[in-house]
């Protein structure tokens, strides 16, 4: 019983990841893209975990942790980018150092 639901839930995690796919192909703006690609992280941070509850193991909580972090990572990134058009700012100061 739990088997099936799990694989249920890994469908219709699935089926989200698809969904987003197509928002960050023709999103009409760059925060829909950016939106959509944050959310396909977070969806394939739950895929991960539910195929864990599948097999029974803990093995993939780094993994989790690891593409967790890089996700936030990314969408802070691109969200700085489309706000100040950098990533990483030179040093310079507002006193002319």
């Amino acid at each position: 019983m739990v088997s099936a639901i799990l694989t249920a839930a890994l469908v219709i995690l699935s089926l989200a990841v698809l969904a987003c796919t197509y928002r960050l192909i023709k999103g009409p703006t760059r925060p829909d893209r950016i939106a959509a690609l944050d959310t396909i992280g977070i969806n394939l941070l739950a895929m991960i975990a539910v195929i864990g509850m599948l097999l029974r193991t803990q093995d993939f909580i780094e993994i989790i942790l690891v593409i967790g972090i890089l996700t936030f990572i990314g969408t802070t990134a691109l969200a700085r980018y489309i706000e100040r058009g950098v990533v990483i700012e030179r040093g310079d100061d507002e006193h002319g150092r």
